[in-house]
């Protein structure tokens, strides 16, 4: 068994996302579950991550595949069982892996006991452990506060006279966490699997635990920056900006508390969802989660000036103390292959591997995995079902894993069950089947770079200077003097001539071949898209010049 030096280990590792329904069919019936996570455990450990987190395996109607709770202490039938997910930290810690597993406390399900007792009468016990408000005069709502997935928050309940509130679907009633009842009994819920072994959560949503205690309009966009994420139905339908429905003056006073009960215990973390502006997201890192987590990359332009302004505006608004993250992808956004190509993943992978801080990676990235589009007849998604044909469906980045070449399905399920989401003809080809043995492939290039995560120091805790930023490239160092690490990345699909002032080795490259690797140069030349880092003296007087070459590397 491998021995677990307690520590801060979110530091310095990498977390990978695992969204459950598409990750491994264990038992037959289309849909992903912990029986096909425990199943895959040896391939997760091997890419050379160091935490899998966990979409919720709660019990749940599914109406958002998870994240409407019913019931918090309980493992979802459809996923399996506390016994197997008791194997699952068992297992992954055997194989140093830590397990974080996605923590909901914005909202419950409308079928949580709680709820369905918040709904009998107004003197019910766990009537204030929701948000509810009299009409308007004229029977409207409370405000304007506007749902995630569309149209109003609030939603009428006829029999005790009273609107409850919801930041998304009618059937996720939004918490009071004012309520310290509710503080208790959601602590309580962080207790019990941490009890059971889990290492860490991450906290869904938790930008908008708090709301507004007057019941404040919130203002429409006027065209700045906004409190949402981007592309959500409250956006495109409404244009409201939340600012009273999230990041309000509780929030980082409630943060220390949550993060106070997992203090309770030795080395466990708090990883936090926030979709707010990127200082703000900055500046709460050290405000009670141990990672806040930062989505920009997500948004930024794809170019090597916008790149370098975002990564120098984000380590600039770090306070002491706080831990930068990055992410590229995840369940709520389209896959990085769709969204700046795939020739562009070698890079961006590279830079999310590369830059300072914990770099979080989606299921299916490694292979390079693009979305794959889901017609209106196989819609599963309530962000598309609630509001069709906006473009707002999130089914296409939840496509199944393909783990084989051959079979109909991929490896995902037995070729004779109907799978939760179609899964295309052509993903056998980006399947680990197709890659693993490849030393060329997306996959081979993720776990080179991760295994170099793990052997240079410099990558983990190296400062980080950009050195020089163009349309078409980017370059930072990792660390300074002898033990830098120098990353350039070329994001066009021309060469790039860039000079070095004195004799530089080839580390890593996503494009050469294993004997180009190590040849000293005083100039390196890139590929179109290439990806390459370099060691020697990489001190400040680093010099470049880059001009890109006037033909096109023939294909």
């Amino acid at each position: 068994m491998t021995t677990q030096v307690p520590g801060q280990w979110w530091r310095e590792g990498a977390f990978y996302q695992v969204y459950v329904p598409s990750f491994q069919d264990g038992d037959g019936d289309g849909f992903g579950d912990l029986r096909g996570v425990e199943h895959r455990l040896d391939y997760i450990a091997a890419l050379g991550v160091t935490a899998i987190w966990l979409s919720p395996i709660y019990a749940s109607p599914l109406l958002d595949f998870g994240y409407d709770v019913s019931g918090y202490t309980e493992v979802g039938a459809v996923f399996g069982d506390l016994a197997t997910f008791e194997r699952i930290v068992r297992g992954a810690h055997d194989r140093g892996l830590r397990v974080v597993l996605d923590y909901v406390p914005q909202h419950t399900s409308s079928e949580h006991p709680w709820f369905r007792d918040a709904l009998s009468s107004r003197d019910s016990a766990h009537r204030d452990w929701y948000l509810w408000h009299d009409p308007k005069p004229d029977g409207s709502p409370p405000n304007n506060w506007a749902s995630a997935f569309g149209g109003s928050s609030w939603t009428f309940h006829e029999p005790t006279g009273q609107y409850y509130y919801h930041a998304h679907l009618p059937e996720q009633p939004s918490l009071n966490w004012r309520n310290p009842d509710v503080k208790n009994a959601m602590f309580d819920v962080m207790r019990f699997w941490l009890d059971r072994g889990v290492d860490g959560f991450r906290v869904d949503a938790v930008w908008r635990l708090i709301k507004d205690a007057r019941l404040r309009d919130n203002p429409m966009d006027d065209g700045s920056e906004s409190f949402e994420i981007g592309g959500a139905a409250a956006h495109t339908t409404v244009r409201q900006i939340q600012k009273y429905t999230a990041d309000q003056p509780e929030l980082p006073g409630l943060l220390t508390e949550m993060h106070t009960v997992t203090e309770d215990y030795a080395d466990r973390m708090l990883m936090g969802e926030l979709h707010l502006k990127l200082e703000r997201v900055a500046a709460l890192g050290s405000r009670g989660l141990d990672i806040a987590m930062n989505f920009s990359l997500i948004d930024t332009p794809w170019n090597g000036v916008d790149l370098a302004k975002l990564i120098q505006r984000y380590y600039a608004a770090l306070p002491a103390g706080s831990h930068p993250n990055w992410v590229l992808s995840n369940h709520d956004r389209s896959r990085l292959a769709s969204r700046i190509g795939t020739e562009r993943v070698p890079g961006a992978l590279t830079l999310l591997l590369t830059l300072k801080g914990t770099p979080t990676l989606y299921y299916g990235d490694e292979l390079g995995l693009p979305d794959s589009p889901v017609d209106s007849a196989h819609a599963r998604d309530c962000a598309e079902l609630r509001a069709p044909g906006l473009g707002l469906g999130r089914d296409p980045q939840r496509m199944p894993m393909p783990w084989q070449e051959k079979p109909a399905h991929a490896g995902f399920s037995p070729d004779d069950v109907e799978t939760w989401l179609p899964i295309p003809s052509w993903a056998g080809e980006f399947s680990v089947e197709s890659q693993e043995f490849d030393p060329g492939s997306v996959l081979s290039l993720g776990k080179e770079l991760l295994t170099l995560r793990k052997e240079l120091a410099v990558l983990r805790e190296g400062s980080i200077t950009v050195l020089s930023a163009h349309p078409d490239h980017l370059i930072y160092r990792r660390g300074d003097g002898e033990d830098a690490v120098l990353v350039a990345v070329n994001l066009s699909d021309r060469d790039q001539r860039i000079a070095l002032p004195d004799a530089r080795n080839t580390l890593w490259s996503s494009h050469a071949t294993v004997n180009e690797r190590d040849q000293p140069t005083d100039a390196v030349t890139l590929a179109p898209f290439e990806a390459r880092l370099l060691t020697g003296s990489l001190g400040n007087g680093f010099a470049s010049a880059v001009q890109p070459a006037v033909h096109r590397r023939p294909e």
